[in-house]
């Protein structure tokens, strides 16, 4: 599975009633071979994925997609990965709120 496949499989695995009355938008900026700039978009109780960037992102997550995959993957800490540069994450708090329904971390 690459990055693309994970993002684009997240609104299938994701239980409508955790999210219902949240909203967000996230934008994932992936470098490397599979990269490829991404939106997740959360309003009324529907996920959705697509490719680009669109709406304004309450939390950007920018990494190689090399990084993203081991960190989705539980193969690199996520603490470690902001500390030393790997993973960059513009809204933490967000990021926080949001990482265990979307089995990001």
């Amino acid at each position: 599975m690459n990055a693309r496949d994970f993002i684009f499989n997240l609104p299938g695995k994701v239980r409508k009633e955790a999210v219902e009355g949240l909203e967000t938008v996230f934008h994932f900026e992936l470098t490397g071979e599979d990269g490829g700039d991404y939106t997740l978009a959360l309003k009324d109780g529907m996920l959705d994925a697509s490719e680009g960037l669109h709406g304004d992102p309450k939390c950007t997550v920018k990494a190689s997609s090399d990084n993203f995959l081991k960190l989705v993957n539980g193969n690199l800490n996520p603490l470690m990965a902001i500390l030393t540069g790997k993973v960059k994450v513009s809204n933490q708090s967000e990021m926080v709120r949001y990482a265990k329904i979307f089995g990001l971390m």
